[in-house]
């Protein structure tokens, strides 16, 4: 049986989302490479993505590509 985690904040009871890794795909990296390549945002980039700006950070360094740190 799953029990989910749950804390209080602020006084009301809230479940703690649970995290999940997902691998990079080929089509992942292509789009993350593309964008930058057209100067894009690591935040719009990120969303393109459905990652967070971080991972979308980690990956285009390991990668060797520069983001545009912009909007």
């Amino acid at each position: 049986m799953l029990e989910a985690r749950i804390f209080i904040k602020n006084g009301i009871k809230m479940a703690k989302k649970k995290t999940t890794k997902r691998a990079w795909s080929v089509s992942d990296v292509k789009t993350l490479k593309s964008l930058a390549k057209k100067k894009t945002g690591v935040t719009k980039i990120s969303k393109a993505l459905k990652r967070t700006i971080g991972a979308t950070a980690v990956k285009a360094h390991q990668l060797g590509v520069s983001l545009d740190t912009r909007n």
